[in-house]
């Protein structure tokens, strides 16, 4: 008898227990449906007539910032001056100030913000200047900078 009602008791218990788990993931799927709902819901924006706040001021142009550290701050041709240039190994490197007065060394084919380096000889550099204010040039103009007989 006491076997009979220790089976019973597990049995029913195994039964109970099952609805359990039944009514549990039975209340959980709700949930997944609220929270697809809160997802599809997505605010919008009418302007009416007025300029749209969150349109991008800038129209899809690139400000450019400072350079990042590592890279070459931009220098254009009318700001450097040439303050001398080096032969190495028959190679000529010119060394160009900026605006702040600090050098930089520059070889034939490197480039500045407006233009390249089209050549290097022992007293003039010939730069040929691509752009003007950010806008290409039709016809590309060369510049040359020479160091002064007295500064040779």
């Amino acid at each position: 008898m006491k076997q009979a009602a220790v089976t019973l008791l597990c049995l029913s218990l195994f039964l109970g227990g099952g609805g359990l788990l039944l009514s549990q993931e039975a209340s959980q799927e709700p949930e997944r449906e609220t929270l697809i709902d809160l997802q599809t819901n997505q605010p919008t924006y009418d302007a009416s007539g007025r300029r749209d706040p969150f349109k991008n001021l800038l129209g899809g142009k690139e400000l450019k910032e400072k350079a990042p550290m590592g890279e070459a701050p931009q220098l254009y041709i009318d700001d450097v001056n040439l303050i001398g240039i080096v032969k190495y190994k028959k190679r000529f490197t010119a060394v160009l100030s900026g605006p702040q007065g600090f050098p930089y060394y520059f070889e034939v084919g490197d480039k500045l913000s407006d233009g390249f380096i089209l050549s290097i000889t022992e007293n003039q550099v010939i730069f040929r200047k691509t752009n003007e204010r950010g806008i290409p040039l039709t016809k590309p103009k060369d510049i040359i900078k020479e160091i002064n007989p007295e500064e040779r």
